[in-house]
């Protein structure tokens, strides 16, 4: 009898000692990592979050704080963003904040895929309702086919979090936004603190929900560890933006057409591919139109054609033209939209000065290289035409019946007269001029009266 009263005796500390380091292991001890949002959800944004949250689990944080105050963005990011918080061991809280910040589109997926959603006063939460990429309404029926795939996510969550998942459904079908207070009264988020000493003081003690089991969060006394994104992500980041991807495009095509017209300077060549290749960059992390950046190129296209052709002519208006236009349906979306973007278009604040720029230093450049080739008028006795006709030149490749010409030192477009073909190397004269473009005659041949 004795022995069985020390078995159970034994059986019952070595239990409590099992219930004790359970109580333990459930307890969050670690630093408490803290990252602040600001702007478009992109790519940058999410792996932002998954090394985020890597981190935070390989060193044992406590807590991981998110500050976030974005517009909305790119659906696949959110989506991606929405499963790290579900499926982290760590307990997260995502704060909106500062005062006036918003959790807009995307932001109301992420904020109510915390264990902890939290605001600051002044704040606000919502309006996830489908829109197009120029922030229009979207047809009805497609409307109906997004709106649907976008409520049953915020539904899902709401289930996960045991949040409203009515009020939250509200802002992706009736695009509802909600104040703190409101978002607190309704049990979209948790609650308000005043700032992150308050939210920390608020969630010491509370139990959090991971893919581990409960966790208590203890948050008294702990570092605070603030991590921020690396220059790869803030690059990122910094150039998941319209206004950015447009002055790229624009001062990328610049580059590339002063280099073209102007063989060898090397800098405006390399500077204006190094921009684009940023540009392209920029607009893998936006919901762009490709017309509207082919429209872009093509302009400086046919503004390299006007300067090399003759004159201010069609092409020069359609360089124009084609520029405008370019502009404002480069972030133009006729599809299908994502749920959690914000309206995005390139702002008239920029738009108009680069149009105004561009326009005018095109003029500036065509006048410059006319300038430059003596030539403002076409009139046989002066000008171009006194300069060059009767010169004796070189075919530069084969002129049949146009083609180009080396004369007095420099490369001109050119046309044969007649019916005859100029091979490579074949000694050319001017006969007469014609805007930019000479028309040559074989130097066997006299002159023309």
């Amino acid at each position: 009898m004795k022995m069985l009263r020390i078995a159970i005796l034994l059986t019952s500390m070595l239990a409590l000692l099992a219930g004790m380091a359970g109580v333990v292991r459930g307890q969050s001890n670690g630093e408490v990592f803290v990252a602040e949002v600001d702007g478009i959800i992109s790519s940058a944004t999410q792996k932002f979050f998954t090394r985020l949250f890597d981190v935070a689990e390989k060193d044992s944080a406590a807590l991981v704080v998110v500050m976030l105050d974005t517009p909305g963005g790119e659906l696949s990011a959110t989506r991606e963003i929405v499963e790290v918080l579900l499926e982290s061991n760590v307990p997260s809280a995502v704060y909106v904040s500062p005062r006036g910040a918003r959790a807009g589109s995307a932001g109301t997926f992420i904020t109510a895929a915390a264990n902890f959603a939290v605001m600051a006063p002044g704040t606000n939460i919502g309006a996830a309702t489908p829109i197009s990429g120029t922030g229009d309404d979207l047809p009805e029926t497609l409307a109906h086919k997004v709106t649907n795939d976008a409520a049953a996510l915020i539904r899902s969550i709401a289930d996960e979090r045991g949040r409203n998942g009515e009020r939250l459904e509200e802002t992706v079908r009736e695009a509802s936004s909600f104040t703190a207070v409101e978002a607190v009264e309704f049990q979209v988020v948790d609650f308000i603190a005043e700032d992150l000493d308050d939210l920390l003081q608020q969630l010491h003690g509370q139990t959090a929900s991971t893919p581990a089991g409960e966790v208590m969060v203890l948050t008294e006394e702990l570092d605070v560890r603030h991590v921020g994104m690396n220059f790869l992500e803030r690059l990122l980041n910094f150039l998941a933006d319209p206004n950015v991807a447009f002055l790229l495009i624009s001062l990328g095509g610049l580059g590339l057409t002063v280099e073209i017209l102007n063989p060898g300077l090397i800098i405006p060549g390399v500077a204006g591919a190094i921009l684009l290749i940023l540009a392209f960059l920029s607009v893998g992390s936006l919901p762009v139109n490709w017309a509207g950046v082919v429209f872009i190129l093509l302009a400086f296209a046919l503004f390299a054609l006007e300067v090399i052709v003759a004159g201010f002519g069609a092409l020069g208006v359609g360089a124009i033209v084609s520029f405008i236009l370019g502009s404002f349906i480069l972030f133009a979306h006729f599809g299908p939209a994502s749920p959690t973007a914000p309206s995005l278009r390139v702002s008239l604040a920029v738009l108009i000065p680069v149009v105004i720029a561009l326009g005018g230093g095109a003029i500036f450049v065509w006048r410059s290289m006319s300038d430059s080739r003596g030539e403002l008028t076409i009139a046989p006795s002066e000008g171009l035409a006194a300069r060059l006709v009767g010169k004796i030149g070189h075919a530069v490749g084969e002129i049949n019946p146009e083609g180009v010409a080396w004369v007095d030192g420099e490369e001109w477009s050119a046309t044969m007269e007649g019916a005859s073909i100029a091979k490579a190397g074949a000694v050319i004269r001017v006969a007469r001029v014609e805007g930019m473009r000479i028309y040559v005659v074989s130097a066997s041949e006299g002159p023309r009266e």
